[in-house]
């Protein structure tokens, strides 16, 4: 599957001139179509290993810049391969009122490395918010956050090799320069597993406590009605 840009037809490829993806500003899976096009003469001269298109967002109209590596230059066409690099990734989502106030500032800024691309900085402040997670866990805190995150390689069948960066980043206590360095994949495996830690032992525990405290309001407010009406 590829994209090719003609000197004189413009843009066309196995799917059309469209593809699909999450948009980085509204959020929502929608089609982008084409916007901005580089011309196709112009890079047969060049020969530039990558290039960038820019696609609007079918749902909310804005632009997003994709990044795409040149396969082939014929006389008349640019080829690109289908897969891209998105310069503006969509923000990571999390209910981040539920985890204590040190760990959401620093997983805040995790995601941040994350939306950027910059895979070993986010593993370095995964690591820094996991730590704080497991100090607000108190005693045994941290033995339970490994015990859900090997649940998650069970359930997700994730294999030992492959998960032991996973394990490396969250669970060893070495220098900086020890932890393993992250590509694409194993960074996004270290967010999922993240998210899952942490709603495990934060957010379901929040959300459970909040839920039986309401449930507890009304049943007291209707004790009460019984009460006053006897």
């Amino acid at each position: 599957m590829s994209i090719r840009l003609h000197r004189a037809e413009g843009i066309s490829g196995d799917d059309g001139d469209r593809l699909s993806l999450e948009c980085p500003y509204c959020g929502v899976f929608a089609n982008m179509s084409p916007q901005a096009v580089p011309d196709a003469k112009f890079l047969i001269n060049t020969r530039p290993k990558h290039v960038g298109l820019v696609y609007q967002c079918d749902a909310c109209n804005a632009p997003v810049f994709l990044r795409f590596a040149a396969k082939e230059f014929g006389d008349d066409y640019v080829e690109l391969y289908r897969n891209f690099v998105e310069l503006e990734r969509p923000k990571e989502r999390f209910p981040f009122s539920y985890l204590p106030k040190h760990t959401e500032v620093l997983f805040r800024e995790a995601l941040a490395c994350y939306s950027g691309n910059n895979f070993n900085a986010f593993a370095s402040m995964c690591r820094r918010s996991a730590a704080s997670a497991y100090r607000s866990l108190g005693d045994g805190g941290k033995l339970r956050a490994f015990e859900e995150v090997m649940i998650a390689q069970d359930i997700a069948g994730i294999d030992d090799d492959s998960f032991a960066p996973i394990k490396s980043v969250l669970f060893e206590s070495g220098e900086e320069e020890d932890m393993p360095l992250l590509n694409r994949v194993q960074a996004g495996i270290l967010l999922e597993v993240l998210k899952d830690m942490f709603y495990q032992c934060f957010v379901r525990r929040g959300k459970l406590t909040r839920a039986l405290k309401v449930r507890r309001f009304f049943v007291q407010e209707a004790n009460n009605d019984l009460a006053s009406s006897a």
